[in-house]
């Protein structure tokens, strides 16, 4: 089961790259495919024997859209914003304490809440929800950021 499902997020991944040929921007690709990554690892969670592929399948093309809208309007300086403010918010922030980004150029603007944090392996983790907004429309979502050995967070699932 677990072999259908990786094979099954690997499929998904090379049909959303192959859409970079079609048009599409790389910071939209970029979006599904992590989006769409996401997504699958969320579904997979849930149902049991081929439940569990129709939820990932389901989670993949879910995460794949939302990033992709979200991908397709966030530039660069947007995504430095939110990840200064998300590694000052892992680092220093308590729970339910939001850390706030704006672009002024874009006008995009979003938060970073850290909800729980934990130690796993012998290193600190932090459970998030985030808001982001592009053009006037808002985007939630949750995940799960690790200190690495360097002292740098990486998000691990989200």
């Amino acid at each position: 089961m677990r072999r259908v499902m990786i094979c099954s997020i690997l499929g998904i991944g090379l049909v959303l790259g192959g859409c970079a040929q079609d048009g599409y921007g790389p910071k939209e690709t970029g979006g599904a495919l992590l989006g769409g990554v996401g997504g699958a690892l969320l579904g997979s969670r849930f149902g049991k024997g081929s439940g569990a592929l129709v939820t990932t399948a389901i989670g993949a093309l879910g995460g794949a859209f939302l990033g992709s809208s979200i991908g397709r309007s966030m530039d660069k300086t947007d995504r430095l914003y939110a990840e200064r403010s998300a590694s000052q918010a892992f680092e220093t922030y308590p729970s339910g304490r939001s850390a706030e980004w704006r672009n002024p150029d874009t006008g995009n603007y979003g938060t970073v809440t850290p909800t729980r944090t934990y130690e796993q392996s012998g290193r600190y983790c932090r459970e998030y929800e985030t808001t982001i907004n592009v053009g006037g429309r808002a985007e939630r979502g949750y995940g799960t950021a690790c200190r690495q050995p360097d002292g740098t967070w990486q998000v691990v699932s989200g």
